[in-house]
């Protein structure tokens, strides 16, 4: 019997999948892993080359945009959002070797003690804390941009997979429920780290650019852009920093940031953002929407913030003719496994064309 072919749709839909699989898991807050095929879906019914990830967060939904074959153009306000993006979507080729991997981990590499000192007893033991004193310092002296962010998303993948609950919003381990990866050594999680992130690497064919600048400023041009930024709601924060505050001092080894040294999580000040208020978000929104007035934009958005749906779809219609809203039922869930805790909510997806 002949072989029967597959069309070229269903044969880049494959693809995309199977590249999407490699693509480094996360406990990000924010990540939209759970709904990218919602993404693609709304996103694909248009024809387009070119893509702006505006708040590309945990780089996920870049990724997904690459194993389409886009030129993705990601950003992200917050440093290791750019290290995330630089790794794996602006890199197709570039991967950390063996040997290179040993030169990081080197402990009788002259490092300063930094971390060591800045942090001591608050998120991890001596042991550790050196160690990531030693890996940061090597990744400073690595002249290959791509090495150089590939090394440092696994030094914050290990840090993050060391921390009960992935944040650092308190001092030391309550919250540890014995699970694997908080009994697992840092060097054997930066290897991994690294051995994942290199699988993920790949070439699409285009050319993909990462930045880290602030999306009021950003200023590039792409057929379609999504937008996923910090939500607003009086019920809950949307300071990414304060909960990554280690790992974004790490992202740019606390350089530009001014430590609160009295706080107990030695945290340095969230960046200002027009969407930690109402009308601040509202006027964002109507800055971004005009801006972008000639692209396809596609919206991530909860139901529980504001500006609320209809304030929303109001803002959109200002600069496009058509405005459809995509409802999907979707759980927020924060704890330990034992401590789960879930919000539901409506997850909407605002495309304007």
């Amino acid at each position: 019997m002949a072989k029967t072919s597959l069309s070229p749709h269903i044969e880049e839909e494959s693809y995309a999948n199977k590249q999407m699989g490699l693509f480094p898991p996360t406990r990000y807050m924010g990540s939209k892993s759970k709904l990218l095929e919602h993404i693609w879906n709304a996103s694909s019914q248009f024809k387009f080359n070119t893509v702006i990830d505006l708040f590309s967060g945990s780089g996920v939904v870049s990724y997904m945009y690459k194993t389409h074959g886009k030129a993705v153009i990601s950003n992200d306000y917050m440093a290791m959002g750019g290290v995330i993006t630089k790794a794996l979507v602006e890199n197709s080729k570039t991967i950390l070797m063996p040997d290179e991997v040993e030169k990081l981990t080197d402990m009788s590499t002259d490092t300063d003690s930094f971390v060591a000192d800045t942090f001591n007893g608050i998120y991890y033991c001596d042991e550790d804390n050196h160690f990531i004193d030693v890996v940061r310092s090597n990744i400073s002296r690595m002249g290959d941009p791509y090495k150089k962010a590939i090394a440092l998303e696994a030094l914050i993948r290990t840090c993050i997979k060391k921390r009960p609950r992935g944040i650092f919003t308190y001092v030391g381990d309550r919250y540890n429920d014995g699970r694997k990866d908080l009994q697992k050594s840092f060097y054997d999680h930066f290897v991994d780290a690294v051995n994942i992130i290199n699988e993920a690497v790949f070439d699409n064919g285009t050319i993909c650019k990462s930045y880290n600048m602030d999306s009021m400023e950003f200023n590039e041009a792409a057929d379609l852009v999504y937008i996923d930024p910090p939500y607003y709601t009086p019920k809950s924060d949307n300071e990414y920093v304060r909960r990554y505050h280690f790992v974004e001092g790490l992202a740019r080894d606390w350089k530009g940031v001014e430590i609160q040294e009295h706080t107990k999580t030695k945290k340095f000040k969230s960046y200002p953002t027009p969407f930690s208020t109402k009308d601040g978000a509202a006027q964002a929104f109507s800055s971004i929407f005009e801006r972008y007035a000639d692209s396809i934009l596609v919206v991530s958005y909860s139901s529980n913030s504001l500006p609320n749906m209809e304030d929303m779809i109001s803002l959109l219609k200002k600069y496009k003719n058509k405005v459809d809203v995509i409802p999907i039922d979707y759980k927020y869930s924060f704890g330990t496994r034992n401590t789960v805790k879930r919000n539901d909510v409506k997850e909407y997806i605002f495309v304007g064309a």
